[in-house]
């Protein structure tokens, strides 16, 4: 759904991060979006033909095993873009991708995104390494969920949310969680009880806040802090 569009680029990082002659080709061509909850962004074995630039939204990069289990192998906010698999051939056969927080983004088609890039300006340069910092998530997500106790696991990917929203408080389904990290409800239920009752967070009727964030980091495992770091260099480096 188009939603009105402001005056200047803005609240996305990535975009933000972009010389201006690079933003003024691009602008005239992004549209502002308001995506819904569990809008399908792109589906496993299709063409991708437009790319999203979240503002506020959170898109969930998503396995799907033959069963019908789910587990969230990366998430894009505010700090990326959600369709790279367009400049790595078009299509991707592995994952799908899904809007796991409502909000806008500004959409792109593929096919101007790909002329920029082939410019081999700043936005190239700017999605490979962007490229690089959601590839170092997504492995790391994989080193966690094998290896992290749920307690941990879920402190790692409500401080990735958060980050991604640049917000401490979020609309989150117990249900949701436990198919995004890969455990029973039951498992998430007890890892959020531990949490709460240590005064970490605070869980109701379906929102999330985090009450207490440097003891949320302490306690989660170290790969949030990979991933936060890897986000920083990328924006810390400067575009030549």
């Amino acid at each position: 759904m188009p939603a009105s569009r402001p005056s200047a680029l803005p609240e996305n990082r990535l975009l933000a991060a972009l010389p201006p002659a690079d933003h003024q080709r691009l602008q005239p061509h992004l549209e502002l979006m308001t995506l819904p909850l569990k809008q399908s962004i792109y589906e496993a074995g299709d063409p991708i033909t437009e790319v999203y630039f979240p503002r506020s939204a959170i898109v969930s990069l998503v396995a799907n095993l033959e069963d019908g289990s789910t587990m969230e192998a990366g998430m894009v906010g505010q700090e990326g873009m959600a369709g790279i698999p367009a400049l790595l051939g078009g299509m991707t056969k592995a994952h799908r991708a899904f809007v796991q927080v409502a909000g806008e983004a500004w959409r792109l088609k593929t096919t101007v995104l790909q002329e920029e890039f082939d410019r081999g300006d700043a936005l190239q340069k700017l999605l490979l390494r962007y490229f690089q910092a959601l590839f170092t998530q997504v492995a790391q997500v994989g080193v966690c969920n094998r290896f992290h106790n749920i307690e941990e696991r879920l402190a790692r990917w409500l401080l990735l949310v958060s980050d991604c929203m640049q917000s401490e408080t979020f609309p989150l389904t117990q249900e949701f969680i436990a198919q995004m990290i890969g455990v029973r409800r039951a498992g998430v239920t007890v890892a959020a009880g531990i949490l709460s009752q240590a005064g970490l967070i605070r869980y109701s009727r379906g929102q999330i806040t985090i009450t207490d964030r440097p003891s949320l980091e302490a306690f989660s495992c170290e790969c949030h802090k990979v991933v936060r770091d890897e986000f920083a260099w990328l924006y810390d480096s400067t575009v030549q």
